[in-house]
């Protein structure tokens, strides 16, 4: 490999993604991380940074629909995809059914790791709408949580799966 095509530090690159469904355009390294960029260039400050390692999952975000981890990330690898953090979970300023359901059933202290958390259950509901009791805690299990233990948040987790098709049978039966 020739050393032009390595970038030096400091060379910035344009970036352009669509965070939250609004297009934005921002600068950053060849080395600075997807966390960093949303938090830093974009200002969306819900996305935490825990350990940089893609283990306490803090930094959950979802790339193109999915769950992935930001620390683990480039900024530059985000490139024309479609960003989605916490603050896009709420409705202008009503919050989501997630965020809802944490909040009625204390499934959050410090907070500090609540985004990821929020994030990676915004995903495994789609994959998965009719979750166990394990199975939530099995996708949970890619979280670290100091505070809370894990219990609020799983029934948190299985109160809006239930909501969601309870809401479902509804809309089914009035179209039927």
């Amino acid at each position: 490999m020739s050393n032009t095509s390595i970038k030096r530090s400091g060379e910035l690159h344009a970036v352009t993604l669509t965070l939250n469904g609004r297009e934005r355009t921002a600068h950053c390294e060849t080395r600075e991380l997807l966390s960093d960029f949303i938090r830093h260039a974009l200002g969306a400050t819900g996305t935490h940074v825990g350990c940089e390692h893609g283990v306490c999952g803090a930094c959950t975000v979802h790339i193109d629909g999915v769950a992935a981890r930001a620390c683990l990330t480039l900024a530059v690898q985000a490139q024309g995809r479609r960003i989605d953090t916490v603050e896009g979970l709420a409705t202008g300023e009503v919050p989501g059914d997630l965020q809802q359901a944490f909040a009625r059933h204390h499934a959050l202290q410090c907070g500090f790791c609540t985004a990821g958390i929020l994030m990676s259950c915004a995903d495994y509901l789609k994959r998965v709408p009719e979750p166990t009791e394990q199975q939530v805690r099995e996708m949970l299990s890619g979280h670290i949580c100091r505070c809370t233990g894990y219990t609020p948040i799983v029934a948190a987790v299985l109160d809006v799966a239930a909501e969601r098709r309870h809401a479902k049978l509804r809309e089914e039966t009035a179209h039927a």
